[in-house]
């Protein structure tokens, strides 16, 4: 077992190796910075919102100290990200022309997410309640920002 996981942390090294050879123009051009792209698609802020759900409910369990991190408490994470799926969603189809359609279709299926979390009893309402709140408040702020 050893030697298989040397092997795959020499064919991980080598892997990094390869993608800074082939990146490397990307990475050192300042016209390419992370804000740049950030501001030009919604696509990387709807990934920076949905990072930052799931960064955020995690440390609000263990400053919470209820439940584990992917289990249980305080807020609900599941119902965090799907919230925050439907609120990116809700802008970027702003511009479209079934954009409430679209919106209502993704609310229903993060409702359906806090709906399963409650009735399979891992979480209380109120729980995916702040979750449902962390998932709206989050891509919110993001999308008014950079948006």
């Amino acid at each position: 077992k050893d030697v298989a996981a040397g092997a795959v942390l020499i064919a991980a090294l080598n892997a990094l190796a390869v993608a800074y050879l082939i990146f490397f123009d990307r990475i050192t051009d300042p016209s390419r910075s992370l804000i740049h792209q950030v501001r030009q698609t919604p696509a990387h802020i709807v990934a920076m919102a949905l990072v930052l759900v799931v960064l955020c409910a995690i440390v609000a369990k263990a400053i919470l100290h209820k439940g584990t991190p992917f289990h249980g408490g305080m807020p609900s994470g599941h119902a965090a990200v799907a919230f925050a799926g439907w609120t990116a969603i809700t802008y970027v189809s702003a511009s479209l022309e079934h954009d409430i359609l679209i919106s209502l279709l993704a609310f229903m299926m993060a409702f359906l997410v806090a709906q399963s979390r409650v009735e399979s009893g891992i979480h209380s309402i109120v729980e995916v309640f702040f979750g449902g709140v962390l998932g709206i408040l989050v891509p919110t702020i993001l999308f008014q920002l950079w948006g």
